[in-house]
């Protein structure tokens, strides 16, 4: 898990969704809240809520859920962005 301060400032939801499908989440556009999508892990249907604006610290939140629910970690994320 790399530390806040390695992580990107900004990186555009639809760019992160992308990288999300093709490490194998299913993203259902209408799952979340409002303008929210959701990320559901197949193996074990484990749900992610993505915000509209994906900031460091919600960045960090994601990928420490993320690599809890499916073992798909950042380096994995980083090289399908």
């Amino acid at each position: 898990m790399p530390s806040r301060s390695q992580l990107p400032g900004n990186i555009k939801r639809k760019k992160f969704i992308r990288a999300l499908m093709r490490c194998g989440f299913e993203i259902d556009l209408s799952g979340g809240d409002g303008s929210h999508y959701k990320a559901t892990w197949p193996a074990n249907q484990k749900s992610i809520t993505i915000q509209s604006e994906i900031r460091k610290d919600v960045l960090y939140y994601l990928l420490k859920e993320i690599e809890k629910y499916s073992g798909v970690t950042w380096e994995d994320i980083k090289k399908n962005l």
